[in-house]
């Protein structure tokens, strides 16, 4: 099979994105709509001082399910404006139409995307030929760099081990953001790929690396960006020490930012803090009374004051 290249697996593993990456919230003013001042001014602090090397908008934190496609557009053409000289900015472009995310693709393009996130078709359950055709034709039809985004618990459908052993084939399709659990699998294809693995889920970001992941896309990474960074950091150096003290510390934030749901906790800190961040947009609700007292427990136990 053509598609194996161990020899990938003998030099440092190639980071397309850099290190951190942050699924960056979308702000809302008061009455719902997109703050686009706001989303700047976020993406300058998730950038400048909290370390992130790219940003992904437009992704679920960014509550793409209730966003417009104009919407979309104009927040990937705000944040490439705000940081684009000194960040990547990753398109979330990922939907359950293959049509659509064609559109999405070919807009995001146009706005200055740096590169593509797409997602498993979620709902409709397509079988893994599906896969293959959805994510070859979205890679087909853009000249960006493509992350693969499999989630099995969102979307319904994991992207198998054969299949992405097939799609590391396409010249364009150059990483994965890892949010399937299986430590296992992922070891298979880090060593059989040139597939770079961006862990999904924050706190499985440490033993990612140790089976050949790059980084991290993160949510909790909206507030511990930094102390995230200094963790993959000092893996990358060898000090192994240091980067599970990092873990343990960043723990209870790793996981606690999922108490709910990420994006709902994140836009409370945020605003905890004086940052943009404003209202979610239904389904999601507002953060209660008690939710927001275990995020302050949370954060403390990670080090963290929220004002």
């Amino acid at each position: 099979m053509t598609h194996h290249h161990p020899a990938n697996a003998d030099r440092a593993a190639p980071r397309p994105f850099g290190r951190l990456l942050t699924a960056m919230v979308t702000p809302f003013t008061p009455d719902g709509s997109l703050d686009l001042d706001g989303a700047a001014r976020l993406a300058g602090y998730l950038v400048d001082e909290q370390g992130n090397d790219a940003l992904v908008v437009n992704g679920t934190t960014g509550e793409s399910p209730t966003t417009t496609d104009a919407e979309k557009e104009l927040l990937i053409r705000t944040v490439v404006e705000a940081v684009g000289d000194r960040a990547q900015v990753v398109a979330g472009v990922g939907t359950n139409d293959t049509r659509h995310t064609i559109e999405l693709t070919g807009a995001a393009e146009k706005a200055g995307a740096h590169g593509l996130l797409v997602v498993t078709p979620y709902y409709n359950k397509p079988p893994q030929a599906g896969l293959v055709r959805h994510f070859t034709e979205v890679a087909d039809a853009t000249a960006l760099p493509v992350m693969l985004y499999d989630i099995p618990h969102r979307s319904g459908v994991p992207i198998a081990t054969e299949t992405l052993l097939r799609l590391a084939d396409h010249q364009r399709i150059v990483a994965v953001k890892d949010a399937k659990s299986d430590l296992v699998a992922s070891s298979v294809v880090t060593a059989r790929t040139g597939l770079a693995f961006y862990s999904g889920e924050d706190a499985l970001a440490l033993p990612a690396l140790a089976v050949g992941g790059v980084g991290l896309v993160g949510t909790s990474t909206h507030l511990t960006g930094a102390p995230t960074k200094q963790m993959i950091e000092a893996y990358d150096r060898g000090d192994i020490a240091e980067a599970l003290a990092l873990h343990r510390r960043l723990l209870p934030l790793f996981t606690g930012i999922f108490r709910t749901q990420g994006a709902i906790l994140v836009k409370a800190a945020l605003a905890a803090q004086g940052l943009p961040a404003g209202p979610v947009r239904p389904p999601l609700v507002e953060v209660t009374s008690d939710e927001m007292a275990q995020l302050r427990a949370d954060c403390a136990a990670a080090g963290l004051e929220l004002p």
